[in-house]
């Protein structure tokens, strides 16, 4: 009697841990698409300009870990109304790129919409820009909705935070062959703030530990910590930078070479703010780097175009 009793316990525990697993499975399979899923653009807000005129700032959601994207401004990838080129990217990385460009729209926008529309993977999806009140951004928000900061938290130093600054040094614009290098030597600067919440050194013990904690909290947190990290915007084929640069999407896994990762340590600035990296093109074609600095709170880009021959 016990030993059937406890096999309809067994029984009845296997039932209910498949149960569970059955509801938690599409949430499971949502967070680990590699690809073959849709890309979704999104309007992250506004913030006004000294002459009147506004910003309006876009992203997007790749909901593949993997999959990239070079989708060119056209029928898949355009604006409305006026023109369907407003600067966004061709090229999608994988998964949450937050406050990626900007659309300077002028000081009598009024409560039209600037509606951003991507087909990729089958599936149309439209990100609808307007100057509503709920949607003005400032400091705050970005370094927030980033994981600079906690949710509805600040503090002096974060509200005293300026963005860095990156400087391009040479022409916007050079060409190159398929193949070759290109040296990309820029200046970064920064205040300082937010102070670095990096640690310099970790111990190895700490760092296989920390491989398999699971994530503190369900919200993406980044480490604050400066950086530049260059990367293709606009182009035909594939870029290949060295040294690797740090991704400037929400790669949360541990180990990822990422500010949202846990493991992460930021790269060495020079005491005069000078960095190189080269870039080689795989294909022929127009190109547009993009280069990001990046505090942990607030970032500033620049971008060059290289134009790339056989």
């Amino acid at each position: 009697m016990r030993q059937r009793d406890h096999i309809l316990k067994l029984g009845y525990k296997a039932l209910v841990i498949g149960l569970a697993l059955m509801l938690l499975a599409p949430g499971l399979r949502a967070e680990t698409f590699m690809q073959g899923e849709p890309v979704w653009p999104v309007f992250e807000g506004w913030r006004p300009n000294e002459d009147g005129s506004f910003n309006l700032m876009f992203g997007y959601m790749n909901e593949n870990w993997e999959e990239e994207h070079f989708v060119a401004v056209g029928e898949h990838n355009f604006f409305l109304p006026g023109d369907g080129d407003r600067g966004q990217p061709t090229f999608f990385m994988p998964r949450r790129n937050r406050f990626t460009f900007e659309v300077t729209v002028p000081a009598d926008w009024g409560d039209r919409e600037l509606v951003w529309t991507l087909n990729i993977n089958g599936v149309e999806a439209k990100a609808y820009g307007t100057l509503k009140p709920d949607y003005l951004v400032d400091n705050i928000v970005i370094a927030s909705e980033t994981g600079s900061l906690g949710i509805g938290t600040s503090s002096p130093e974060s509200r005293s935070n300026q963005p860095p600054t990156v400087a391009i040094q040479g022409d916007s614009e050079r060409t190159v062959k398929v193949g070759e290098a290109i040296t990309l030597r820029s200046q970064l600067q920064d205040d300082g703030l937010p102070r670095s919440r990096a640690r310099p050194t970790r111990s190895e013990d700490d760092l296989s530990r920390a491989m398999f904690r699971p994530p503190a909290k369900p919200t993406v947190n980044k480490i604050n910590a400066l950086f530049l990290s260059w990367n293709l915007y606009r182009g035909a084929g594939a870029v290949i930078f060295d040294p690797p640069q740090t991704k400037v999407w929400e790669d949360t896994r541990t180990a990822a070479n990422s500010p949202w990762g846990q493991l992460w340590l930021p790269p060495a600035i020079p005491a005069d703010g000078m960095i190189e990296v080269t870039a080689t093109f795989t294909k022929p074609g127009t190109y547009v780097l993009w280069a990001r600095a990046d505090d942990g709170g607030l970032y500033d880009d620049s971008y060059i175009t290289v134009n790339v021959t056989e």
